[in-house]
């Protein structure tokens, strides 16, 4: 028999770490490093929490690497609306650019086979027109300093490949929901649930969106998968919605219907500009949508979730932990 593959998961307490990580132990097949900066952080008894210091991908702290064979780096310094830093762009490079580096070039040296790098739809850019969709291997558009810092991650990832022979997966999601969600998502539940009644019924713009459970298939997939090495992969549930449309299906979700004003879209980005919350109004009216044929042809991947059923787990858990 051959012994079990180790899998290191950095970000482990976060959302989408937490999850792959529960994953991963669920199938006793595997022996699961868990990367944590914080005491207290309740893991799967099976998972092995590997301590660090609150900024190790700042500084040069050595991880216990050797025999993994596949590295997963979920964490970064994420994206948020209103950043307090005096420099964004250099407080995101510190850590997902040299942090990134420093952390692929320690698993290179301990013979790590592979390193998933999760990554972020802003590489592309922050919209598409209507009915286009990005590509995987569509030129990066960064706008925002977050999205710039996750290109030149990658791009250091790409060269470091090709130095040292590690295999590099890139995976890019949009925006991810899923059952302990939270942000601007988690207030579209809290306002549906309370029955407020929102200016967003004349939304026709498409979004895509990644239900949890169809990313963390994904990742797994690209563990093993040959054909994902040195590969750059988009991921959604290849159900695209308008706001409009993602409201009504939360509210059908909750069991409550939503209660929408069709207001007209060109003064809803007119009011959010007009209060300084330009980004919202693009984000509520505009398209950001993505194509995931590449992941169909090279990996036989598609989602196996449907928006339906990820939505219905999603406001159960968020009605469940209401208090």
């Amino acid at each position: 028999m051959s012994p079990k593959k180790t899998f290191f998961v950095t970000g482990a307490s976060g959302f989408v770490g937490a999850a792959l990580v529960e994953r991963l132990v669920s199938t006793g097949n595997f022996q699961v490093l868990a990367l944590v900066r914080r005491d207290g952080v309740v893991l799967p008894a099976a998972a092995i929490p590997v301590k660090v210091s609150e900024n190790y991908l700042a500084g040069e702290e050595a991880l216990p690497l050797a025999g993994v064979d596949v590295l997963i780096h979920c964490a970064a310094r994420v994206h948020v609306m209103s950043d307090a830093a005096s420099d964004p762009l250099t407080e995101y490079r510190n850590v997902n650019v040299h942090g990134t580096l420093r952390l692929a070039e320690q698993a290179a040296r301990a013979g790590v086979k592979r390193f998933i790098f999760i990554s972020s739809i802003k590489v592309n850019g922050e919209s598409t027109r209507l009915g286009e969709a990005y590509r995987a291997d569509d030129p990066p558009a960064p706008c925002s300093p977050y999205g710039i810092s996750k290109m030149e991650a990658e791009q250091q990832l790409r060269l470091l490949a090709q130095k040292t022979g590690m295999e590099v997966v890139i995976i890019r999601p949009v925006l991810v929901y899923g059952p302990g969600v939270k942000a601007n998502f988690r207030s579209m539940m809290v306002w549906l649930n309370m029955g407020i009644t929102l200016p967003l019924g004349a939304i026709h713009s498409q979004r895509s969106l990644v239900a949890l459970d169809n990313l963390i298939d994904l990742i797994v997939t690209c563990l093993h998968h040959p054909g994902a090495a040195n590969q750059t992969f988009l991921v959604s549930d290849g159900e695209d919605m308008s706001t409009t449309e993602l409201l009504i299906r939360i509210g059908a979700a909750l069991n409550k219907p939503a209660r929408l004003i069709p207001v007209p879209t060109n003064l809803l980005r007119w009011c959010t500009a007009l209060i300084g919350r330009r980004g919202i109004g693009q984000r509520l009216c505009g398209s950001l949508q993505v194509d995931i044929q590449k992941n169909r042809d090279l990996l036989g991947w598609v989602p196996t979730t449907t928006v339906t059923n990820a939505l219905r787990r999603t406001a159960e858990h968020f009605q469940g932990n209401l208090k």
